[in-house]
């Protein structure tokens, strides 16, 4: 009997959470039926996972390096003189819009003003949503009062509710906004491969040299029109005013995107990006019915171009928000409902798997590799913290007497422990780096803080079970079972907003 269509994309969308699911009840299972298996079992594990720290931690380094390299380098200045015609370029902006308020919205538009680029050669465009019309309309008319004739356009668009085959959220937002743009870009006459957009988060803060080093690199790359270019994420606008727990999620997140931009076989897009227009029109555009858009693009791209398509790192910052709320226990639960927002993108594994059936034109073993790529980072956010923490040591409270009278029984609390303390050298790197990237301290904060910003990071074990472990979980087990994630907006309070 032949699987439908329907079937087998099913099938596929189970696998993630079977394979982590069959991890964690195997672990268990043969903690207690053959636990000298599983003894090696954690042995192994915990020197695999000990030299990905390693390996982490070299790239992590590595990529600080060259972030702090571009950090010190005028892009500006670079562009003009190697590029003459860098005004050939269009800039624009898509700054998807529900719910925030101007606030938020004037520090982005302030960070575009103070850019290195000439903020009148910058189009930027909003769209709100129709299902809040009444907070958009409000908003729009601050936006459009207050920086009218700054910009080279100030467009807003309101994004009507209910278009079929979307999914309320952030993609169908800027998949319409992308539709809108292509009218106004061909009533201009433009080239879209001469047009780069970048599509941020409203909350988005970019530093000042961003769109000098974005054009630099796209008049650099040979084909720029095949390829993404990814910044250096940091959630950093409210972190002082945030619980530890959000300020170490928030560092994690950065450090892994730091670690991929220096990976280029690892590196997929993820939130603020930027890309030909040409390339986001001719794969269809962002996703309109799925929550994690921002890394789909680059798999629609990646398949439309026949593997021939890459993501550019760029190491300058674009600062967002912590997902901060006025209380502490709804701050975490919107930690959380982050976490398992972004362990949905568990949804690009059956899209690649079924994807690689339909391109026989890309090599096997590169489509085998992207698909691992993507499963095994889900795999292990969702196992390796409750593997290490807790069911390692399962095996050595439940075993027999036989058991504990082996040499290995004795030995491997010295193995783990040694294992541990080599694992150690990520969580060194991770606090030396997190207070290097800090922002200034703000008024009203004791300099003792600093202190509780190293002391934060013996909070780790116990965020990676619950704000990282247990959403990926929630995430592809409700992939698994067909429950569906729909797009949770991620609350951002900073200080008085």
């Amino acid at each position: 009997m032949f699987l439908t269509d329907y079937q087998r994309y099913r099938l596929y969308e189970m696998l993630p959470g079977l394979s982590i699911w069959l991890t964690l009840v195997l672990s268990v299972a043969f903690s207690f039926i053959k636990p000298i298996w599983m003894i090696y079992f954690i042995i192994v594990f915990d020197v695999y996972w000990v030299l990905r720290v390693v390996y982490f931690s070299f790239y992590l380094i590595l990529s600080w390096k060259r972030f702090r390299k571009s950090l010190k380098t005028d892009w500006w200045k670079l562009l003009v003189k190697e590029y003459p015609d860098w005004e050939k370029r269009k800039n624009v902006i898509f700054l998807p819009l529900y719910h925030e308020s101007f606030e938020v919205v004037k520090a982005t538009l302030d960070a575009f003003l103070k850019s290195t680029y000439p903020a009148d050669k910058l189009y930027v465009i909003f769209s709100g949503e129709e299902r809040d019309v009444e907070h958009w309309n409000k908003v729009q008319s601050q936006i459009i009062s207050a920086y009218q004739n700054k910009f080279a356009d100030l467009i807003c668009y309101t994004h009507p509710k209910n278009l079929p085959d979307e999914i309320a959220g952030k993609g169908s937002n800027i998949n319409y906004m992308e539709k809108e743009f292509k009218k106004y870009a061909d009533a201009h006459q433009w080239k879209y491969e001469d047009v780069i957009i970048s599509v941020f988060d409203v909350d988005t803060i970019i530093h000042p040299q961003y769109f000098a080093h974005l054009n630099y690199m796209y008049f650099r790359h040979p084909h720029p029109e095949r390829s993404s270019f990814q910044p250096v994420t940091l959630y950093n606008n409210n972190l002082w005013e945030s619980p530890s727990i959000l300020r170490i999620m928030a560092f994690g997140t950065t450090f892994w995107t730091l670690f991929s931009l220096a990976r280029l076989d690892n590196l997929v897009t993820f939130s603020s990006h930027s890309m030909s227009f040409k390339a986001a029109l001719e794969c269809g555009g962002h996703a309109k019915s799925i929550v994690s858009e921002d890394s789909r693009i680059f798999y629609q791209c990646w398949f439309k171009y026949k593997g021939n398509y890459e993501v550019t790192p760029l190491y300058i910052p674009v600062s967002m928000d912590t997902v901060r709320d006025e209380s502490v226990w709804t701050s975490l639960k919107n930690l959380y409902l982050q976490q398992r927002r972004w362990a949905w993108g568990s949804e690009h594994v059956p899209y690649l798997l079924w994807e690689s059936e339909k391109h026989p034109e890309i090599g096997r073993w590169k489509k085998i590799g992207m698909i691992f790529r993507e499963w095994e980072g889900k795999w292990s956010w969702g196992v390796a913290a409750i593997i290490i923490t807790i069911l390692g040591r399962l095996p050595l409270w439940v075993a027999g007497e036989e058991v504990r009278q082996s040499a290995l029984f004795f030995n491997t609390p010295h193995v783990l422990e040694i294992m541990m303390t080599l694992a150690m050298l990520g969580l060194f790197v991770s606090a030396i780096l997190s207070m290097l990237l800090l922002p200034p301290r703000p008024e009203g904060h004791s300099p003792y803080k600093y202190l509780m910003m190293i002391l934060q990071w013996i909070l780790l074990p116990v965020s990676l079970i619950f704000f990282s472990a247990i959403p990926c979980i929630d995430a592809v087990t409700r992939l698994m079972v067909g429950k569906y994630l729909g797009f949770n907006v991620s609350v951002k309070k900073r200080m008085g907003g």
